[in-house]
């Protein structure tokens, strides 16, 4: 008979099945990797407070703490190459750091866990590293929205027809198109600096979700990492872990969906059917047996990492709706849930930035799909400004539609002179937007630097 005893593997935190500890250790070991760098960060804010403490015998001294963030420093930098390593027996990025500043300082690094949890210390860890990645997801939403504007400028008054339902409805332009795509993205800056605020409230001293009998100095932990706050209350802090990944994933999903409807049109708009844009043949694929193809696949899958976003702030949200208050193991899972959607929304940005630098136009496509019914609306408003009532005049045009012609596009573009219109595009309100966002979002971005920098006194 065969024996199925397998020996306990040994962890800082005891000693664990070992298919228990495969299976709760999941993705972890890969995952954490990305969180390295903010784990460091973290422990210097917390040695640099213990070392301030008022306790006799202190926890540690100032040369202690120094020493600590003299080793911190070296293993930011190990990451950084590449090279450092979280082994299973560590079970995640919090015990690797603590076994590596144990195995070069002692008992200091047997120390720097005093008064705090592994569940405060990834809630910091995920929060320095959302406000880190929001900040360049922000500066590459604001590339892509800054070329979709140059993209409008330069053809602004160009017809394009306007359609709802896909059908041929108004005239519209190529500026109006390309500027509402850029107005949707940066609407989309609501919803991530909701999330942006809701993350900036440092959690570490909440511990377990219940504090500690010790004088921790939270406020000065959150200066030195650069949070605007504390999280004040120790339960809140703790339940807070999974409702700020789920917020970031709503407000990803949605920036994506934004992205998604763009692909869409350019898709459509550059099929041979309209032929009004051409999309450049090496962001195109080629088909295995047909050797006419380039095909948009790239935009294609926009429309699927799109699907797969909303999924993921679904999944986050259902792990967080039935779990009861303080901490449950549930919440590993809104890890790799968060990372995921920040990596797939930030590389459709940046693809698509390149994508619409190199997207042309057709100027006599454009203007070929102004078909007579393009221009029913206006035709009903030239008789409204006879003074025949909006709806007769609505049911003359509608009842006469085949004594219809198609009019002049470039004359029914510039006629609609109002705020927002083909003739009513601010070019200068869209620059100072665009410009406003990217300082606010490099000056952020500049300051977070600057306070990693100092309190590892890395470069």
């Amino acid at each position: 008979m065969q024996n199925t005893e397998k020996t306990s593997t040994k962890t800082i935190t005891g000693a664990v099945d070992p298919d228990v500890l495969d299976y709760t250790v999941g993705d972890d070991p890969v995952l954490d990797l990305a969180l390295a760098e903010w784990d460091c960060l973290g422990t210097a804010a917390h040695v640099t407070m213990l070392s301030r403490m008022p306790v006799e015998p202190p926890v540690a001294t100032p040369e202690e703490a120094a020493a600590v963030k003299r080793e911190l420093a070296a293993l930011v930098a190990e990451s950084r190459r590449g090279e450092f390593k979280i082994l299973e027996s560590d079970q995640d990025v919090h015990m690797a750091v603590e076994r590596r500043l144990t195995e070069k300082l002692g008992d200091l690094g047997r120390k720097i866990h005093t008064g705090r949890s592994r569940n405060d210390q990834v809630a910091v860890d995920v929060r320095l590293h959302i406000k880190d990645s929001i900040l360049g997801l922000e500066a590459e939403a604001a590339r892509l929205a800054r070329r979709l504007l140059e993209f409008g400028k330069n053809h602004d008054r160009v017809p394009l027809v306007g359609r709802t339902h896909l059908q041929p409805a108004m005239p519209s332009s190529v500026g109006v198109w390309a500027s509402g795509h850029a107005e949707m993205i940066l609407d989309q800056f609501l919803p991530l600096e909701a999330a942006y605020k809701m993350n900036d409230l440092c959690p570490l001293g909440s511990a377990a979700g219940y504090g500690v009998p010790l004088p921790l100095d939270r406020k000065l932990v959150s200066d030195l990492l650069g949070f605007e706050r504390p999280l004040h209350n120790v339960f809140g802090a703790s339940m807070a872990r999974g409702e700020n990944e789920a917020a970031l994933l709503c407000a990803l999903a949605q920036m994506m969906t934004v992205l998604s409807r763009l692909a869409e049109d350019l898709i459509l708009f550059s099929m041979p059917e309209f032929g009004y844009f051409r999309l450049p043949r090496e962001f195109c694929t080629g088909s295995s047996i047909m050797p006419q193809k380039y095909n948009p696949d790239l935009l294609e899958l926009v429309r699927s990492k799109t699907a797969t976003v909303c999924g993921l702030s679904c999944a986050a949200l259902g792990i967080l709706h039935a779990m009861p208050g303080g901490y449950n193991r549930d919440l590993q899972d809104c890890k790799g849930l968060y990372m995921k959607g920040l990596s797939l929304t930030r590389a459709t940005l940046r693809i698509l930035e390149r994508l619409v630098a190199s997207v042309e136009i057709d100027e006599a496509r454009l203007r070929a799909g102004f078909i007579p019914g393009v221009f029913a609306t206006d035709a009903a408003l030239g008789m409204v400004a006879r003074g025949v009532p909006w709806r007769e005049a609505y049911h003359h045009v509608r009842s006469h539609l085949e004594e219809l012609s198609a009019g002049d596009p470039d004359a029914a573009v510039a006629a609609k002179t109002h705020e927002g219109a083909t003739a009513g595009l601010d070019w200068d309100m869209y620059e100072k937007r665009v410009a406003a966002l990217e300082a606010e979002t490099s000056r952020r971005a500049a300051e977070f630097r600057a306070r990693r920098d100092a309190l590892l006194k890395v470069s």
